[in-house]
């Protein structure tokens, strides 16, 4: 049996809390000042050696999982989170987290039980991105419950490794290069998707997100200089800075300057609304829904194309794999992607080449580089 009244965090200002331990049960309560929770702590401890003290009583005001969930989504998530984000969470909340945890209260939540469900996740054929989106969801809630001082610790901290190993790659399924052609030539001859062949273009040559594609502007591309400036993204029907808040710079090629040239020159010919200055718009001038592109227009190319089955993402994994394949610059590449030269390493270190022999033999002493060139010339 124990009673202790004591700091969770010691510092000036932190509240005190009253710690109950007995018959192998224990319970917390944030009090406030040091007299306030010493003067608690003997009432507890009076009452307990009467038996006056139940924690049956003390166990009806826990609150199960989905009251913490509800303002965690409500409160927490929006103040940190984009929006895309946010929707995000709420899907998983809703679909997946609330059904299996939503009436446990959270003192009885354990480290087993939120295993079982990630495995089961896995098992289900979830990628290990997804399962870790579901894990963060349980423990966000679960924060809430430790800053209120009903639990202790977060049962959902410290798992160990859930899934595939991190470097399995199993998110990526880039198109070869042969793929990605003829993906690209049905859309272009064909008479129902060439009008988004050009956006299609855009997404194989640069790499960008699919929302940074939908929310460019005329005046974000240089022709002259052959770039573009990504400044924005379009995500669930809103306007927003790009994934990691910056703007960057990425070059056209050729073939997409010249087509997104051609497609600028015929908007002259057949104007749309006045006031629209996107590049890519639908019907009525206005900007295309990702859903809507993905489903009427992206699945329907690749099975006309006879392509196996991929997702959006993976167009862009296409850039990056074929050209880490062939020797590119990876500081080049990474900022094309707008992502980080350790997270390129990350995800596409098995479709870089190795080191090439002439880079090694530079490497040699000058007598031993003379005879690799003796050895060249004798070749020929």
């Amino acid at each position: 049996m124990g009673v202790t009244a004591r700091q969770r965090v010691k510092g000036k200002g932190q509240p005190w809390w009253v710690f109950i331990s007995h018959d192998g049960k224990r319970t917390s309560r944030k009090v406030g000042s040091k007299s306030a929770a010493e003067e608690v702590a003997s009432k507890i401890e009076a009452k307990l050696k009467l038996g006056e003290f139940s924690f049956d009583t003390e166990e009806k005001s826990i609150p199960v999982f989905k009251d913490y969930a509800d303002s965690w989504i409500k409160i927490t998530v929006p103040a940190n989170c984009k929006e895309a984000r946010t929707k995000g969470y709420e899907d998983i909340l809703r679909l997946h987290v609330l059904p299996a945890f939503g009436d446990i209260k959270v003192t009885d939540i354990t480290r087993g039980q939120i295993k079982t469900f990630l495995f089961s996740k896995i098992n289900e054929g979830k990628t290990k991105s997804t399962v870790n989106s579901y894990r963060a969801v349980i423990s966000g809630v679960l924060n809430q419950a430790i800053d209120d001082g009903i639990i202790l610790a977060n049962p959902a901290h410290s798992l160990g490794r859930v899934g595939k190993k991190e470097n399995d790659n199993g998110d990526i399924n880039p198109l070869t290069r042969d793929e990605l052609k003829k993906l690209l030539d049905t859309a272009q001859v064909d008479k129902e998707l060439s009008g988004h062949y050009p956006f299609l273009l855009l997404l194989a040559r640069t790499g960008i997100r699919l929302g940074e594609g939908l929310a460019l502007k005329w005046d974000n591309i240089d022709f002259n200089g052959r770039f573009i400036k990504i400044e924005r993204t379009f995500s669930r029907g809103r306007i927003t800075s790009p994934k990691n808040g910056k703007s960057r710079t990425v070059d056209m090629s050729w073939q997409l300057s010249d087509t997104l040239l051609k497609l600028k020159k015929s908007r002259i010919v057949v104007p749309i609304d006045e006031d629209s200055q996107w590049v890519f718009t639908n019907s009525k001038g206005g900007l295309i829904h990702q859903d809507n592109w993905r489903q009427r227009v992206f699945k329907k190319a690749l099975k006309k194309a006879a392509i196996r089955n991929i997702r959006i993402p993976d167009i862009r994994h296409t850039y990056a794999t074929l050209r880490l394949s062939k020797g590119d610059n990876i500081v080049d590449v990474a900022n094309q992607l707008g992502d980080t030269v350790q997270a390129v390493l990350k995800f596409y270190s098995h479709w870089m080449p190795g080191g090439k022999k002439a880079e090694v033999d530079a490497l040699d002493d000058s007598e031993y580089q003379a005879s690799s060139d003796s050895a060249k010339a004798n070749e020929k």
